[in-house]
């Protein structure tokens, strides 16, 4: 049973907690240190504070769920030295995950995301890595279509969303190069959190196992919730 598995299905006490504070901070960087061996490149994000967000912008319209500095992309990395340096100095933090360098993450409505996960296993396709953010979202870590060396040969999506676009993609997001996701374990406001369904100890599929679902499934919801509300999927401003 992998570490993500057993850290998972730990017992949980009263109140929903799984041990001590230090047992869960120990977990949690044991959870993102293995993520950072399995290649995920990390770079610290905010977190929730009190009724807003610890970058403490009168009105952030994303608590917790950007990153700490504009240079992320720069920042982003699997060196374990950084990553545990970054634990100990922030041990609040989020930490987001930069896409299109070592993976890819197809992003869905929950509803969607569930329906679709139960299709593909159905079908007995190697699903890969899935991560929950409650309440609405559903995270699919795919392989990456890359930085290939011939730019020409880069394959440009409509469906491809960055943080300044997050918001005109209410159903399928393509989150590639120049964009990134929460990792879990994070903390969101109203006790919402990103967790692991299946951690990234699986091999990450080729996207296209998994996009006619996901699409599909994705087209069924946005019909079904014409005045669905977007106002939590804001992007991270670009200026302050």
């Amino acid at each position: 049973m992998s570490r993500f598995s057993q850290w998972l299905r730990r017992p949980r006490g009263a109140g929903g907690d799984t041990g001590t504070g230090a047992a869960l901070a120990a977990a949690r960087e044991e959870l993102l240190l293995a993520a950072a061996a399995a290649g995920y490149p990390l770079a610290p994000a905010a977190h929730p504070s009190g009724y807003g967000c610890s970058c403490e912008r009168i009105g952030c319209p994303t608590p917790g769920r950007h990153p700490v500095s504009f240079a992320w992309q720069t920042l982003a990395t699997t060196d374990p030295e950084k990553v545990t340096k970054w634990l100990r100095a922030q041990p609040e933090a989020n930490f987001i995950t930069a896409t299109g360098i070592a993976h890819d993450v197809l992003d869905v409505p929950a509803e969607a995301g569930r329906q679709a996960l139960a299709r593909l296993e159905e079908a007995g396709v190697d699903v890969g890595p899935v991560a929950t953010v409650t309440p609405d979202r559903m995270l699919f870590f795919t392989a990456t279509r890359g930085t290939p060396d011939d730019e020409d040969e880069w394959w440009p999506c409509e469906l491809d969303s960055h943080p300044e676009t997050m918001d005109e993609h209410p159903g399928l997001r393509w989150h590639c190069r120049g964009s990134y996701v929460l990792l879990p374990p994070s903390q969101l406001p109203d006790d919402g959190k990103v967790a692991w369904l299946a951690g990234p100890e699986r091999p990450l599929p080729d996207p296209l196992t998994l996009l006619e679902a996901l699409t599909d499934a994705c087209a069924q919801y946005v019909g079904e919730r014409p005045d669905h509300d977007h106002h939590d999927s804001a992007a991270w401003p670009i200026g302050r």
